[in-house]
């Protein structure tokens, strides 16, 4: 199913050496993450796997048959065993009398807390009855792509003799849940012979009765539908054809960095989202194609694709061989407002008495001929999964269109998914956002200790940050170091030479094509000088004024472009100093540039309040741990003017401050979370020094 040649079939990783000094309930954690490790197995967070194992009962000591089965929420590429729920057999069992048929089958999950074993906390997941009720000790639950273009298309059940005889069964589409359980288990008993079953438009079960031999007939199921598809699919080209060309890779790129920060601030009045761009030839494929249109039109057809992606995706009327980005940027707000409406519409068509109440009506989903697709959800993990989502839908399209009628999901069995009230008691326990989810932040001089201590705070928070620097090998080290801490999707680094205008603005272009747009500019690039007046050269004068004057106002500049064209607000703060504001000896240079740094704050704050763009500034002293500046010159500089040894110099600062304490990078990142978050939301044009206390820095 590869645009190219056809991709390598799925490897039997199982290693008999590994597994066999293994417990049972380590060999079932074994073999999920050997499944969860390709994404044609399943993607993230989606099937699932099971083993019934005899264990020991805590209570009467005797051994007793256990479900072990991924729990709610888990992905089994990096399961582990608190990953997975256990429960009591015979009490899954002897819940079939209670059972008052389909229509109270949601109520049957009620009753899986009180079949659990061993106290474990893990709660049970909605597929839990469909692996109990297969009467065969080992059990997966996969989402192959392969298998399901099968099971999506129009005459799948014929499809699915044609490809595997009688070993592999079909069943027709049902929502998962007690029901289909039954339909498992009957199944089994009828067809005692058979090694699995594909469900219609969902997915993949198969059994065994060792966990290897479970293992290799799924991949085993997995590599003859993708041969099958193989022979088929090479016969015609993919959605009817190539209508229209991708254009370049830099060119598509810059379209990312100039329509999604557009989009972000049309979607994202009641809460901000984070968005992702692809533009991999599989997508390109696809936005390129005769049948993008209509195929986008049906939304996908597995209940897990179909919960990350929404009923169906957003197409962004555009022309690549008539790139006019004004006239789709112009076009957008009514595209988007379509858009709400027809999901308005979806919601009122379909929905029941007690339906939860509409969600967020926008698109996640967005395709663009010739560029690629964007994805937009409440942070950067969900928008990544929803792409590589949709990326499994694409390829769920491909086969299914190519080899019959690809069919997705009804229209009222997707909405019965997406507001099933199951799949809102699980949103309800949802944590709370943390009070800066959804934003983005660039700080500027990231490699440092300010700028990472104050990365540090922002990530903390939720935010995503993208940390530029001019130090190659010191971002390199911050980025490792905070993706260590956080996870890859939260932090980029661009290097950026604040003081060079085509620097900055690519810099921007390029944390804007990773997160969608940015809501957050912390300034904070910076250098030190001392130097009595008439030893300041002209070159460390310009210096200064360079960096620290033109250096703000150039990425001020890029960040109010973006701001005004996201039109949702945004924050600037300065890292500024102590020095803007009281004078020191033999610093002319650096104090007259902190204090044009002040200035322009408040010009800005100005300038900016209408549209709820605020400007603060942050005046640290004395910063000397894990600070930049103080590492070169400027640390015996400051000892000479005092008149000192280097190692007394913090003790000096610390004795000269009201208060005679030391400040630290985490102070300063504690003043710059404050102006950048909600908790100062109606203060502008501000100064907080964060100095232990000096009276010369006095703001009135």
């Amino acid at each position: 199913m590869s645009t190219s040649s056809a991709p390598a079939r799925i490897a039997n990783l199982w290693d008999d050496a590994k597994a066999a000094g293994m417990t049972e309930a380590e060999r079932l954690v074994y073999r999920s993450n050997l499944l969860g490790s390709d994404k044609r197995v399943t993607n993230y967070g989606g099937g699932n796997t099971s083993s019934k194992i005899l264990e020991t009962d805590p209570l009467t000591g005797e051994k007793v048959e256990v479900l072990w089965v991924k729990g709610s929420g888990g992905d089994v590429s990096t399961i582990k065993l608190d990953g997975f729920s256990t429960l009591y057999m015979d009490k899954l069992r002897a819940l079939k009398s209670l059972y008052r048929g389909v229509e109270f089958e949601d109520e049957m999950v009620g009753y899986l807390p009180h079949t659990t074993f061993n106290l474990n906390p893990r709660a049970a997941s909605i597929d839990t009855p469909l692996h109990a009720y297969v009467p065969k000790p080992f059990v997966d639950h996969m989402h192959p792509d392969a298998i399901i273009a099968i099971a999506a298309a129009k005459d799948s059940r014929a499809l699915t003799h044609e490809i595997f005889g009688d070993s592999i069964g079909w069943l027709p589409w049902k929502r998962p849940g007690y029901e289909l359980g039954l339909w498992l288990e009957k199944f089994c008993l009828e067809n005692p012979d058979a090694k699995g079953v594909i469900l219609e438009s969902h997915g993949l079960f198969t059994w065994g009765d060792t966990p290897r031999q479970c293992y290799e007939t799924t991949i085993a199921t997995i590599n003859t539908a993708m041969d099958w598809l193989e022979t088929k699919t090479a016969r015609s080209p993919a959605f009817g054809g190539e209508k229209v060309k991708s254009l370049p890779a830099d060119q598509r790129r810059a379209i990312a960095a100039r329509l999604m920060p557009t989009i972000r601030g049309m979607i994202s009045a009641d809460s901000h989202k984070v968005g992702h761009f692809d533009d991999s030839d599989a997508v390109l494929q696809f936005v390129n194609s005769s049948d993008l249109e209509p195929l986008a039109a049906l939304g996908t057809s597995c209940p897990d694709h179909f919960l990350r992606t929404k009923i169906r995706p957003l197409v962004i009327a555009f022309d690549p061989a008539n790139p006019d980005i004004d006239a789709v940027i112009d076009n957008l707000a009514s595209q988007i407002q379509d858009y709400r409406a027809g999901y308005a519409a979806y919601y009122e068509r379909c929905k029941h008495d007690n339906s939860p109440a509409m969600r967020d009506p926008n698109a996640v989903v967005y395709l663009m001929p010739g560029v690629g697709m964007f994805t937009f959800a409440k942070d950067k993990a969900t928008a990544r999964i929803s792409a590589e989502f949709y990326v499994n839908a694409i390829n769920v399209m491909r086969g299914a269109s190519s080899v019959s009628t690809y069919q997705g999901l009804s229209e009222q069995e997707a909405f019965d998914i997406e507001y099933w009230l199951l799949e809102e008691a699980k949103l309800q326990r949802m944590p709370k956002p943390k009070s800066l989810a959804g934003q983005v932040a660039l700080v500027t001089g990231g490699a440092g200790g300010i700028g990472k201590a104050t990365a540090v705070r922002l990530l903390r928070e939720g935010a995503c940050v993208v940390l530029a620097d001019i130090d190659t090998g010191g971002l390199k080290a911050a980025r490792d170091e905070l993706i260590a801490a956080f996870s890859p999707d939260v932090v980029r680094t661009v290097e950026m030479n604040v003081t060079g205008e085509a620097a900055v603005i690519d810099g921007f272009a390029a944390g804007v094509v990773e997160f969608g747009g940015i809501d957050i500019l912390v300034s904070n690039a910076g250098l030190a000088s001392s130097a009595p007046i008439e030893q300041t050269t002209l070159e460390l004068w310009n210096r200064n004024m360079d960096i620290l004057s033109t250096g703000y106002f150039l990425v001020s500049r890029e960040a109010f472009r973006l701001f005004r064209a996201q039109n949702i607000g945004g924050n600037v703060v300065f890292i500024a100093s102590k020095n803007g504001l009281a004078a020191s000896p033999n610093a002319s240079a650096y104090c007259t540039a902190k204090a044009a740094e002040i200035h322009l704050a408040r010009c800005l704050a100005l300038e900016g309040a209408g549209e709820q763009i605020r400007v603060n500034v942050v005046n640290p002293d004395a910063v000397l741990r894990g600070s930049k500046i103080w590492t070169g010159e400027w640390k015996e500089q400051r000892a000479a003017a005092y008149k000192m040894d280097t190692d007394e110099l913090e003790e000096h600062y610390r004795q000269r401050s009201m208060l005679k304490r030391s400040v630290f990078p985490e102070d300063i990142a504690e003043a710059v979370y404050f102006l950048a978050s909600d908790m100062s939301a109606k203060s502008t044009g501000n100064i907080i020094n964060v100095d232990a206390g000096n009276a010369q820095s006095f703001t009135r």
